[in-house]
């Protein structure tokens, strides 16, 4: 049972961390806490990478894929 529970600590954790390491460096900070939340040393790889230079990655919804039979999304 306390494996349960520290690996979901680790889990959170790591999740929040990998988010506000991705919004520092200008990344997709949703994809980089769910992958981070998903696989924990994943905050080792976000910290390995560089900056992002430029304008920060457009915010995708659902309906954004340019399918015209998903329109309503």
């Amino acid at each position: 049972m306390t494996y349960v529970v520290t690996w979901g600590l680790v889990a959170i954790v790591s999740a929040i961390t990998g988010g506000l390491l991705a919004a520092m460096k200008n990344r997709d900070y949703s994809s980089w806490a769910a992958w981070c939340f998903l696989f924990p040393p994943f905050v080792l790889a976000i910290l390995l990478t560089p900056t992002n230079a430029g304008p920060p990655p457009p915010r995708r919804r659902l309906g954004d894929d340019g399918d015209p039979d998903r329109s309503f999304l």
